[in-house]
């Protein structure tokens, strides 16, 4: 599984002190972006990005919006680009249990069973499910109890030697796939505790017989061509192939909501589509 800790657990890890010009010239930086093709995005010019990064300019509200957007700052680290250049946070936090809210969890429970019997969940920040369905619960029978205590995390309960990982017959490949997505993040959002859930799912052991999908692998006979890598995983003696898919939400205005995913896993092949229906029944 996993896909995008509770959403207050994964703040910007900006130094404190630090400027807002300086912050700047790290995501434009990281954007790979010079500062005259920014300053044309932005309606601006070259001379007055230039004057804010190194601080001789203090740009406006307006303009900080502007540059993250065109930078594609995360919601939450626009907060801090704000603070730093002595603004108001404009991107709100609210509580996923909180009543406004209320539609977003009724809309993603809706999505997510609406998918059943194909496995769906949601996650957050730092890969804390958020709701998962039916399908999920499937594929988690058999983990050990502490592993399925709250906060149940997507990342752990899929590479733990003791989760879904002994299951899972491409595991190297599927472990790759999971630990470059949240480098990916990691690069994304500098989260200190992402940084440190990561340095423990990739601590853990990876078994010496752990199944590798493609030439020579355990599944290289398979008669259909794979579209994605799949997640190749046994349930009850039969191996499930799965691909998945990750949706987010469009121009989110709150940073809760802009850091929750709802992951999908699309049966990769008909016998999969035909042993979950028959579970339906």
């Amino acid at each position: 599984m996993a896909t995008a800790a509770s959403t207050a657990a994964a703040p910007s890890t900006a130094p404190a002190g630090q400027g807002v010009g300086p912050l700047l010239r790290a995501w434009r930086e990281r954007r790979r972006v010079s500062q005259l093709e920014l300053a044309l995005r932005a309606d601006s010019s070259a001379r007055h990005i230039s004057f804010v990064e190194t601080g001789r300019s203090r740009p406006s509200e307006e303009m900080v919006l502007r540059l993250a957007e065109h930078l594609e700052v995360p919601v939450r680290e626009r907060n801090a680009l704000l603070l730093a250049a002595g603004y108001a946070p404009r991107y709100p936090e609210t509580p996923l249990d909180d009543p406004a809210l209320d539609a977003v969890r009724a809309g993603m429970e809706r999505l997510i069973q609406g998918y059943e019997p194909y496995p769906a969940l949601v996650v957050d920040a730092l890969y804390d499910v958020q709701a998962a369905n039916r399908g999920i619960a499937m594929l988690l029978e058999g983990v050990p109890q502490e592993l399925l205590a709250p906060p149940l995390n997507a990342m752990r309960l899929t590479l733990h030697p003791r989760g879904l990982a002994p299951r899972i017959r491409n595991l190297r490949e599927w472990r790759g796939h999971l630990l470059a997505q949240m480098e990916r993040q990691i690069a994304l959002h500098r989260s200190a505790a992402l940084r440190a859930l990561y340095e423990e799912v990739a601590a853990y052991p990876v078994p010496e017989e752990a199944g590798a999908a493609g030439a020579g692998g355990p599944d290289a006979d398979r008669p259909y061509p794979y579209f994605a890598l799949p997640l190749l995983i046994e349930h009850d003696g039969r191996v499930l192939s799965f691909v998945s898919s990750i949706s987010t939400f469009n121009t989110p205005m709150d940073v809760t909501v802009a850091e929750l995913a709802i992951e999908t896993f699309l049966p990769a092949d008909p016998a999969t589509v035909k042993y979950l229906q028959s579970l339906a029944l």
